[in-house]
């Protein structure tokens, strides 16, 4: 009989994803085939299942946690917000629809249904299953519609454990609040909670914890410390609170433009992971000053996010640096800003707008969404500084609604293989190698393509290439390894795994 555990937390970003991974491969670890679940995700890092669904990022990392290939009925819906009141929906790995909150949140009891249909046919084929809430259970303002917090977890029947963030501060508040505006059979579904994110002495933070436990009658399973993991962020809040940041004294600066709807920007991490790069997210001209590569990453808002390099003069600093001999990368929304137009009706219908210039392409926005894993080739002799990485297979994945053409003279940048056995010229690269652009996802996990491009980064500083080749699928499973290593030290996972044993469902 399948066992379920769910993971719930007092906020967003309180660790709730990583807290998850780190379950998955905890039971992974022990024998238990176990998956992920969130019933519904709003993030804009997305990737693509073998079959060519697209799902959040997170469930995709917490599936690799847990050994086992990423399947989109893990996260049945997506919400990809394309403004401050409209996200587009995703249903079982195809776009849906364009909804604002309102329409979304009438809409939402329509979904349940099928969301208990894939959460039961998963539960029929793994051992356990670790899910994941959004945001807080006490927001009670949206209870009646719940599909993701306690009305998830009414559906799957499975107990729930909080967590809460202490470094944000006031966490026995947020403890004793959430669980005060839970109903009383909601309340009775909570077996116990974790506090996140803790620095210090954890002695003094004892009798706090007794308290806590005296007054709401649930016990604290432990307190995890600060790691110094490197795993995937759901979303850009971390990134926007300035935590996002893989900082040190580095020869190799890269810096990525922080777009406002920036999107998929886990691709940067296995550039981030090797040992002598610096990955800067920049918001203002200045911080491209050291840039020894500059990056412009996905956008859920291409022309949005362009008209925001403009007026925050980011764009200015760009092409200026670009005059000045630093190499230019684009990916997906970032290929579409670097070529001379593009064409918008779709996503803001603004019609035809200037792009950087930097490319000789077009792109028109279409209705129709790209969504494949991939494999490319890099075209041979590349110019420039790409030299070093021409002819050279990496692998990733495209999620686009867009199609980009080159002009006559315009060279392409490497060729697609698909999974149906076509191939595709796809991406630009300028005739001086400094401008490159391309659809591909997931490029940089591809080890020796990423050693390429970092040795070459050297060479133009007058540094000897560095001989060592970062494996990032062996990092992330190290990282994997790290997190369940300290779950286990600092949380009773005996008591976990016995909360999933004895649970019985509460009486409404």
């Amino acid at each position: 009989m399948t066992q379920a555990i769910m993971i719930q937390g007092t906020a967003s970003d309180v660790g709730k994803s990583v807290l998850v991974a780190g379950l998955c491969r905890i039971f992974h670890q022990d024998g238990l085939k176990t998956a992920p679940f969130k019933s519904q995700n709003m993030a804009l890092n997305s990737g693509i299942t073998p079959d060519g669904k697209e799902m959040g990022r997170a469930q995709i990392f917490q599936a690799e946690a847990a050994g086992i290939t990423p399947d989109v009925r893990m996260n049945p819906v997506l919400l990809k917000p394309t403004s401050d009141r409209k996200a587009q929906v995703v249903l079982m790995g195809k776009v849906m629809t364009d909804m604002d909150a309102v329409s979304y949140h009438d809409y939402k009891p329509r979904l349940r249904q099928q969301i208990l249909e894939v959460y039961t046919s998963l539960g029929q084929e793994y051992d356990a299953l670790v899910l994941e809430g959004a945001g807080s259970p006490a927001e009670i303002n949206l209870r009646d519609r719940d599909i993701v917090n306690m009305g998830m977890a009414e559906l799957a029947q499975c107990p729930v454990i909080l967590v809460a963030d202490i470094d944000r501060g006031g966490v026995f508040a947020s403890i004793y609040g959430t669980l005060a505006l839970l109903l009383e059979h909601e309340r009775a579904r909570v077996k116990g909670v974790i506090i996140n994110k803790f620095r210090g002495d954890v002695s003094l933070l004892m009798p706090g914890v007794k308290q806590i436990e005296d007054l709401t009658g649930v016990p604290v399973l432990g307190v995890m410390p600060w790691l110094d993991v490197d795993l995937e962020e759901e979303d850009s809040v971390a990134m926007q609170r300035g935590l996002y940041r893989h900082i040190g004294d580095r020869p190799v600066t890269i810096a990525v433009a922080q777009l406002p709807h920036l999107s998929n920007f886990t691709d940067l991490n296995a550039l981030a992971a090797q040992p002598d790069v610096r990955v800067r997210y920049v918001r203002t001209p200045e911080e491209l000053a050291d840039a020894d590569l500059i990056i412009l990453p996905g956008s859920k808002n291409t022309l949005g996010d362009l008209n925001w390099l403009r007026q925050s003069g980011l764009a200015q600093v760009l092409l200026a640096r670009h005059r000045e001999g630093t190499p230019v990368m684009g990916i997906c929304g970032g290929y579409q800003m670097l070529g001379e137009t593009i064409t918008d009706e779709i996503e803001s219908g603004l019609g035809v707008l200037p792009g950087l210039g930097l490319l000789a392409t077009d792109t028109l926005f279409a209705p129709e969404k790209t969504t494949e894993q991939t494999r490319a080739r890099l075209q041979t002799a590349l110019p420039g500084w790409l030299a070093r990485v021409s002819g050279m297979d990496i692998s990733g994945y495209e999620i686009h609604m867009g199609t980009t053409t080159r002009h006559a003279h315009c060279r392409a940048a490497l060729e697609l293989h698909r999974p149906d056995g076509s191939t595709l010229a796809d991406g630009a690269v300028s005739d001086d190698g400094l401008v490159f652009g391309t659809y591909l996802h997931g490029l940089f996990d591809s080890d020796a393509f990423t050693r390429g491009i970092v040795n070459a980064l050297r060479q133009r500083k007058g540094l000897s290439a560095l001989d060592v080749t970062v494996s990032y699928a062996d990092y992330k499973a190290q990282q994997f390894d790290i997190l369940a290593n300290a779950m286990r030290e600092h949380i009773d996972i005996e008591k976990v795994y016995q909360i999933m044993h004895d649970y019985q469902e509460p009486q409404s």
